[in-house]
């Protein structure tokens, strides 16, 4: 996939361009190469250029926006929407929320505060940009490069990123993630039903993927399936122990149908789990 240039991205962050490429040796993006040897960066690359330039106005030390952006980068929800980031400044610490989850990549007081979403109106005519290029030269992009596009796009036009994971799906049928994400979409637009189909492709793919466990756990749910949806949350959690959202939405579940030992066992488990965090 093609991404963002060097220009792009110093015009959109106000960055010059000798401050883009030298983020880019910095460790803690992970940009490609042109054929002409260029760099190449993605929307979370992006992300983390954004959190450094606040890191350094806050006044940070080099050494440690490195560290702390690092783990960030490590810790950023790939095949999510980005939107639903959030960094800011608690007290003493970087806390990173993906509308679900809350955590802090490094303690240090920084003075850092902003939205992923304030991105996406400035991004959006480079994703555009760079669907219509991945269209144009369709024949170089293979079903991790598609599924790549698909994350991008999904912060401004869901429905090219929607385009995207089924060319990544036509290109290799078995492609879970792609399957995940696109299924999660046709939830978010109303379509449970075919987002169900999505899921259980994936868990035929890859039979341990507790994100398409989980989600095909929501989609039971709006589908008015609740014992199937008990069934995968249950797998959610066989996948991933640490799976919390899973055993507080088994604790509901139980509750509703009357068996209150099981509701309680799934809310201690999340309480455990959350606390730990």
């Amino acid at each position: 996939m093609k991404g963002y240039s060097s220009r792009d991205v110093a015009k959109l962050l106000d960055l010059s361009v000798a401050q883009v490429r030298a983020y880019a040796r910095s460790g803690f993006l992970t940009p490609t190469r042109g054929t002409r040897g260029e760099y190449q960066f993605s929307f979370q690359d992006l992300v983390l250029m954004r959190a450094a330039k606040g890191l350094v106005a806050a006044r940070i030390p080099a050494t440690r926006i490195r560290r702390a952006l690092m783990k960030l980068k490590e810790q950023l929800p790939r095949g999510r929407p980005l939107t639903e980031v959030h960094i800011a400044a608690e007290g003493d610490r970087i806390v990173v929320s993906d509308g679900t989850t809350a955590w802090n990549p490094e303690s240090g007081q920084f003075h850092l505060d902003f939205a992923v979403s304030e991105l996406c109106a400035e991004v959006a005519p480079l994703a555009h940009g760079a669907a219509r290029a991945a269209i144009a030269s369709a024949q170089d992009l293979d079903a991790d490069a598609w599924h790549e596009l698909g994350l991008d796009l999904e912060v401004c036009a869901p429905a090219d990123a929607c385009d995207a994971y089924r060319h990544a799906i036509e290109l290799e049928p078995q492609h879970a993630d792609a399957h995940v994400n696109l299924g999660r979409l046709l939830h978010e637009a109303g379509q449970p039903g075919d987002a169900e189909t999505h899921y259980r492709l994936a868990l035929a793919a890859r039979p341990e993927h507790s994100t398409a466990a989980f989600n095909l756990g929501i989609a039971l749910e709006d589908l008015g399936r609740p014992t199937e949806a008990i069934a995968a949350y249950e797998r959610a959690i066989a996948a991933d122990p640490e799976c919390a959202d899973a055993h507080f939405n088994l604790s509901r579940l139980h509750e509703q149908a009357g068996r209150q030992a099981d509701a309680l066992r799934h809310l201690k488990s999340y309480r455990a789990i959350t606390e730990n965090r």
